[in-house]
């Protein structure tokens, strides 16, 4: 997140960016128009509310990167412990090697989510 640049303005998400404190509403619809929207390098992000958030058990979000390796190790000595699932094979970091050739690393947000960084193959 440290590379998007949030709307001034932008709700309530905003606050729970700023804060950490959670962000709901009792009618999603109504505060729809108030969810900011961040540009993250030319892509259009928006942060969306839910009523009730539940973790999802797959990738919400996954960053694509050049050396997942080091990515692993750099998040990894800030204290980001990477997620292991049984029946996939992964290295000692975690990473899992794709059929064809792309490393996948997967690990959780303070809610639950899943994440993951991806190195596709060439």
């Amino acid at each position: 997140m440290e590379l998007l640049r949030l709307m001034s303005d932008g709700g309530r998400c905003v606050d729970c960016f700023q804060t950490v404190a959670p962000a709901g509403t009792a009618d999603v619809g109504e505060a729809s128009a108030r969810w900011p929207t961040v540009d993250a390098h030319g892509t259009l992000l928006r942060l969306t509310g839910v009523g009730t958030p539940t973790p999802a058990p797959y990738s919400v979000l996954a960053w694509r990167v050049d050396d997942v390796g080091s990515t692993v190790d750099g998040l990894a000595g800030r204290g980001v412990v990477f997620a292991r699932y049984d029946g996939v094979e992964q290295d000692g970091r975690g990473v899992w090697s794709a059929p064809d050739g792309s490393k996948v690393a997967w690990f959780l947000d303070p809610d639950g989510n899943n994440l993951s960084v991806v190195q596709f193959a060439v």
